[in-house]
């Protein structure tokens, strides 16, 4: 079994997620496509998810799709180590903690930056990726 993130491939903050989660993910639970490829186009597409509203994580997770914190949340839950503690924060009304995600989304490319293209991964890792 296994769950999709779709992400940014153009945000600098988003491949290091990306990294991020790989690191912490020894399960290899997660796969990954960026939004901008064929696959994760299609999957939005397949899945209904307006790209104007959200450009960033997206989980798809048994066929249903976590978006804004709720996605982040369901991911950590899946990390090694203590980052599946911050589950606990799904008690906070997702109002409030997608406000929150989608301030720092909205201003994540001028703090981070902007890459011209996708991110390449290595071999180690290009399993993890679908295509």
């Amino acid at each position: 079994m296994s769950a999709i993130i779709l992400f940014d491939g153009e945000c600098n903050f988003c491949n290091g997620s990306v990294n991020f989660i790989i690191e912490r993910d020894a399960g290899k639970y997660f796969k990954f496509a960026p939004n901008q490829s064929e696959i994760g186009e299609r999957l939005l597409k397949e899945h209904q998810i307006n790209k104007a509203e959200t450009d960033s994580v997206i989980l798809i997770e048994d066929g249903t799709v976590y978006l804004y914190s709720t996605a982040a949340l369901r991911i950590a839950r899946r990390l090694d180590g203590a980052w599946s503690r911050f589950y606990a924060f799904i008690v906070v009304p997702s109002f409030i903690r997608d406000f929150f995600y989608k301030l720092f989304a909205k201003y994540r490319l001028k703090m981070f930056g902007k890459q011209d293209a996708c991110m390449m991964p290595t071999p180690e890792i290009r399993e993890r990726f679908i295509n």
